[in-house]
């Protein structure tokens, strides 16, 4: 692994945390790098709720069937996009931009000395209701997924997938 590259080898979905608030600074400047992400014709569709409230974290999980860790976290963010705001209000383009928002906030996390996993919401119906009942989410917000964080509780090697049979050159 180049060590360059180092924090994105050391990003990793972490799922216990320690009982230890997140500093109001360090959730901005988590907010401010997914805020960097890309996004087609720089439309920037992303809206994030940031929750800390232990029993609405719960209200989450419990729509979450691969959620439970949201009951211990300190903190969770619920990333979704505005369809009004998206490049030709194509889902698609919301789809990217928000994942791409996703992960830069996932690398953010990692870098700060924090954890969290990606808890995937689009597509599943039953999830996006249950985002769009607990929050009150106007139709045009989608509700893309949903990140557990906070300090790490447990500890993972850094690690890379990489897999030269995935990689085809010119052609397939």
């Amino acid at each position: 692994m180049n060590p360059i590259l180092a924090p994105l080898f050391a990003r990793r979905s972490v799922r216990k945390y320690q009982n230890r608030p997140v500093p109001e600074g360090i959730l901005r400047d988590v907010l401010e790098a997914a805020m960097s992400a890309p996004s087609a014709n720089e439309k920037d569709p992303w809206e994030i709720l940031v929750v800390q409230k232990p029993e609405v974290l719960a209200q989450i999980a419990a729509g979450l069937p691969y959620g439970k860790m949201l009951v211990g976290a300190p903190v969770g963010f619920v990333v979704c996009g505005d369809l009004r705001r998206v490049n030709g209000q194509h889902l698609s383009y919301l789809l990217q931009d928000c994942s791409a928002c996703i992960e830069n906030l996932l690398l953010a996390l990692s870098m700060l000395g924090l954890g969290g996993v990606w808890l995937g919401v689009h597509p599943r119906e039953d999830r996006i209701a249950h985002l769009r009942n607990l929050f009150g989410l106007p139709e045009h917000v989608i509700p893309l997924g949903v990140v557990a964080a906070g300090y790490p509780a447990e500890s993972h090697a850094p690690r890379t997938r990489y897999a030269e049979t995935r990689v085809h050159r010119e052609r397939w």
